[in-house]
């Protein structure tokens, strides 16, 4: 069982990729985990609790948190990182992209969100909020025509500002990591060489770069409101 003063770090779309380098990356800072996907397995680590569930269900959300605070007592961080990214021409997008895409990337933020700083705010200790968004908010690319990846992600972008200030009196921080285009079991690999040419520098980002900004966010006691871009250079242009 865990002590009280653990630190306890949330984390969504965790089973592989980015979420489960985030999930170790906590563990080595010496948080316990509560780490959510659709097909996450159960974990042999007792620092680790696992909850399986979609997290655009609302009751998802109130499952993991729940998981949390009966572990381990508490929450101290949240990290958003499930996520869709469909990128279709415009017109081509259907009624099931918008509400697959949306029910992740926004309805399964906003309510696990909202819990995390209710509990937060009841710890009186503070929190910290991060968000992975995407570079596209930031810098279209006509070459990957992506109007619910930016609609979303770039709703979460705005929010994470909005959540800053307006809890930024009560200890509770808000940033967001906006990546470019990383490695990740999302891309198969006979796509890298194409997706890789979108770059800037040429290459593909790496989970490391992704959960190393995360981890400087989580240590900047002064940093709030922030979108820290890690994508070799896509939103500064092309």
């Amino acid at each position: 069982m865990n002590s009280q003063d653990q630190k306890v770090a949330v984390i969504t779309g965790a089973s592989q990729g980015i979420g489960a380098a985030l999930v170790d990356a906590y563990r080595k800072l010496g948080y316990a985990v509560v780490a959510t996907s659709r097909s996450i397995e159960l974990s042999d680590d007792a620092g680790v609790v696992t909850v399986r569930g979609d997290i655009a269900d609302p009751a998802t959300a109130e499952r993991v948190i729940a998981a949390g605070i009966q572990q381990f007592g508490r929450i101290d961080t949240l990290v958003n990182n499930a996520g869709l990214f469909v990128a279709k021409p415009f017109t081509d997008y259907s009624a099931d992209d918008y509400a697959t895409v949306t029910g992740v990337n926004l309805t399964g933020v906003f309510r696990i969100t909202q819990l995390a700083v209710e509990h937060m705010l009841a710890q009186g200790s503070g929190g910290h909020i991060v968000n992975i968004t995407t570079s596209l908010v930031d810098n279209a690319d006509s070459r990957v025509p992506s109007v619910l990846a930016s609609l979303t992600k770039g709703g979460l972008q705005s929010a994470t500002k909005s959540l800053a200030i307006e809890y930024a009196t009560r200890g509770i921080r808000a940033n967001a990591v906006s990546p470019g285009t990383v490695k990740t079991p999302m891309h198969p690999e006979e796509t890298h060489a194409a997706l890789a040419a979108l770059q800037p520098v040429g290459r593909l980002g790496e989970e490391s770069d992704i959960v190393d900004a995360v981890t400087y966010l989580e240590n900047a006691p002064f940093v709030t409101g922030e979108i820290l871009h890690v994508d070799g250079g896509m939103s500064a242009g092309h």
